[in-house]
């Protein structure tokens, strides 16, 4: 029997082993292990899953929703809490959840009240209990009964300007005639209303001013709807019904004790000590509120998100002082507190690598000002250097690679475009971006550069933070090839074996000018790592990038000559030109607190015109790794069914200008901060067009359906809650490369050595 095939059988004897140990033994004689919970409903419009959240006593965890390894875990420790081994087991273990009556009738008055809450006024939740040999099996059973309708809405208000401001806004209601009588949607209303009003000026309303009652003494489904607005007792109507402006606005940038000079600008006061630490212009691009001007809650909202969205700021506070001096205008005095952050910082990396066996190591160095030019400005440097030995190279005198590189960026906090106002950003968190970057890589075969230059923008509006949108203005590329070695020009370059084609063309000086879009839809609107094993948020991103147009334009304008190859140059060197559009869908389906299902699609296609056929290949596609089929190591899957003949520099050819990604991932709780995944991962990368020696890889509507690879496997992530450690064990199991037999289809006829790929990587695939 295989050596693998004996490990798995001995890990699932431990797992196995794990499960069968009798938590019982932990329980006292009057306690009984609750095994499982179930929700059952006698309505098919009440979803049992939607309202698992009011349980509040659930069973012990299940890896992937079937087996208690945890609880097996804590099961394997002894009796003695004090020794080391059992410490250990019951820390990554989980502890036998006992049976408690009282959560059981806790939860059934939550779910009671869910269901109410949802109009189901006379509903009913029953318990079913059955217990066997000290394990209970507990069902809720859901009677929600009839749905109660709103059949008519009444509004009172005991003030008219109140009434007259509230019709201004009454069209984003969400109250209307035939709408459950949802609890839920009353609270939204209620919200609604008092927003809409505070960001009309009225400062001192809050929800206590809104209430509604139901009238169901006429019928036995339907209510009558009452919205009354009206002051609490004892409240004066003339103060709290008149609209507040901004009186004076202050604003500090340190300790208020501390501050010793002051100055007036752009209608605000800004006290300092000493040199401000940021430009005056700084903080007022980012403070709302300005002197007589009606006071909007937004406002306020606003002047928070600015100024905390800034790197330079540690955190900001806004105060505001009622001031009555006028009683027939009331003001609201401002004061805003920006505490600075950490100006400078230096860090440091150093990593591992691994490229086909060839080891090396790497290490960078960044330098970080948050605030570079007392803009708000940040700026970076970052430099780094790797080395890697290489082995199994013949015919070179160099046995090793070397890179160096270095990007200097600055970021500044607003979008400065002629003929766009500051003041119109304020709604949006913005940012732009000017970047230089330089790459040297000596390699035995040859010595490669590049020089890029990037001006981008990227907004994303307050009140949708949701969507985030980024513009990348103009990028320029400049790769160019100082020098090759005489064994790699004759074996590759001047060969005239067909399938070198598209590699002599990526070792060709190039230019590259290009412009893009692109925006990203996250429903969560969080960026934490392990958000999606416990949500149902699903993210959406698009880009679309062009290089060349304005270069290809302009050149025939101008008349310009071509090379002998048909092409426009800039610098003796032919531009690229091509379209790029990417889309990329990933959804996460909710089991349970400790489980979740996650799907993805990625699609993408760049198409070369005009000045070029080729697409450059830091612009290509490649399939395999720890982010596409897991199955296939990085760069050795595709294109199409295209195989590679002898390894010899084929991680050109295995590239592509369109990809497909498919991928299903079971997501589970394992113990401690481990968390587990089962998956199944789909595609591939084609050509539009057929290169010579690629004729294999061209993508085809009769054939590439066939051609889609498909691999399992499992992982396992440990989570550090800002980011994830992620190892990931992939198995082949369709092959695109063969047409039939035992290859076509290793998922029948695995062979570990051939079809077995390991990943570690960071972060979550989608």
């Amino acid at each position: 029997m295989p050596k693998h095939l004996n490990n798995m059988l001995y890990i699932l004897a431990v797992i196995i082993a794990m499960v069968s140990c009798s938590p019982t033994r932990f329980l006292q004689e009057d306690e009984t292990l609750l095994r499982s919970v179930t929700i059952k409903s006698d309505n098919k419009t009440v979803a049992p899953a939607d309202y698992r959240g009011y349980i509040r006593q659930e069973a012990n965890s299940r890896w992937f929703n079937l087996l208690k390894v945890p609880l097996g875990l804590y099961s394997l420790s002894g009796r003695d809490s004090t020794k080391a081994i059992n410490k250990i087991f019951r820390r990554i273990g989980q502890a036998p959840r006992i049976y408690n009556e009282n959560a059981t009738q806790q939860s059934v008055y939550a779910l009671k009240s869910a269901l109410q809450n949802k109009g189901y006024l006379h509903a009913k939740v029953e318990t079913i209990t059955q217990t066997k040999h000290q394990h209970t099996d507990l069902t809720y059973h859901l009677q929600p009964g009839l749905r109660w309708i709103v059949r008519s809405i009444r509004k009172e208000f005991d003030d008219e300007s109140i009434e007259c401001a509230y019709e201004k806004d009454s069209v984003a209601s969400v109250l209307y005639v035939g709408m459950p009588m949802d609890v839920a949607l009353l609270t939204s209303e209620r919200s609604r209303i008092i927003t809409a009003l505070q960001n009309r000026g009225y400062y001192l309303l809050n929800k206590e001013y809104i209430t509604f009652k139901a009238d169901s003494a006429t019928s036995d489904q339907f209510v009558d709807l009452t919205l009354s607005f009206a002051r609490p007792a004892g409240v004066d109507s003339a103060l709290v019904y008149r609209p507040f402006r901004i009186g004076k606005v202050h604003i500090y940038d340190q300790i208020q004790s501390e501050a010793s000079d002051s100055s007036f600008y752009r209608n605000l006061w800004i006290h300092t000590k000493g040199k401000p630490i940021m430009h005056r212009r700084t903080y007022a691009n980012h403070t709302a509120l300005r002197a007589d001007s009606l006071y909007r809650e937004k406002d306020i909202q606003r002047t928070y998100s600015a100024f905390n969205a800034l790197e330079a700021v540690a955190f900001s506070t806004v105060h505001l002082q009622p001031n009555y001096a006028d009683s027939t205008a009331p003001r609201l005095d401002a004061t805003i507190i920006v505490s600075p952050a950490k100006r400078q910082s230096i860090s440091a990396e150093l990593e591992g690598t691994n490229t086909s066996g060839d080891l090396g190591a790497a290490v960078a160095v960044t330098y970080t000002n948050r605030n570079a030019f007392r803009g708000a400005e940040i700026l970076s440097l970052k430099l780094r250097t790797a080395y890697e030995a290489i082995s199994g190279l013949e015919g070179y005198d160099a046995q090793s690679y070397l890179e160096y590189s270095g990007e200097l960026s600055l970021r500044m906090p607003t979008i400065q475009l002629p003929f766009v106002r500051q003041s119109s950003l304020q709604a949006f968190k913005t940012f732009s971006e000017v970047a230089l970057q330089y790459n040297s890589q000596n390699r035995p075969e040859f010595h490669k550069r590049l020089l890029s230059a990037d001006w981008s923008f990227q907004w994303q509006p307050l009140k949708h933070p949701e969507w985030r949108h980024h513009w990348n203005v103009v990028g320029l590329n400049y790769v160019f090839m100082p020098w090759i070695s005489e064994t790699f020009r004759k074996n590759y370059l001047d060969n005239t074996d067909s399938r070198y084609s598209m590699l002599r063309y990526s070792y060709e000086n190039l230019f590259i000018m290009k412009m893009g879009y692109g925006f990203t839809y996250n429903s969560s609107h969080r960026n934490l790592p392990n958000a999606t094993y416990n949500t149902n948020d699903y993210q959406i991103r698009f880009n679309v990038e062009t290089a060349g147009n304005v270069l290809y334009l302009a050149s025939r304008m101008a008349k310009a000559k071509r090379n002998e190859m048909g092409q426009y140059t800039l610098f003796n060197n032919a531009f690229s030109q091509y379209v790029k559009l990417d889309f990329d869908y990933s959804k996460s389906f909710l089991i349970n607190s400790t489980n979740s299902v996650a799907i993805h699609t990625a699609f993408g296609i760049a198409v070369p015109y005009g000045n070029t056929s080729y697409i450059p290949y830091e612009k290509r596609y490649f399939a395999g790794g720890a982010n596409s089929v897991r199955g296939w190591s990085v760069r050795e899957l595709g294109p199409g069914s295209y195989i590679e003949k002898d390894g010899k520099i084929n991680f050109i050819n295995q590239t592509g200008n369109i990809k497909l990604d498919l991928s299903i991932e079971y997501r589970t709780a394992l113990f401690w901060k481990f968390l587990g995944a089962a998956f199944i991962d789909a595609g591939n990368i084609w050509n539009t067009r057929a290169y010579d020696g690629l004729e294999a890889g061209q993508f085809k509507f009769n054939k590439f359906y066939k051609q889609i690879a498909v691999s399992y496997g499992l992982g396992i992530r440990f989570n550090f809650d800002y980011f994830i450690l992620r190892l990931d064990a992939g198995m082949k199991a369709i092959h695109p490369g063969y047409e039939k037999g035992k290859e076509r289809y290793p998922i029948f006829h695995p062979k570990f050595s051939r079809d077995f790929a390991l990943h570690f990587a960071i972060g979550l695939p989608f």
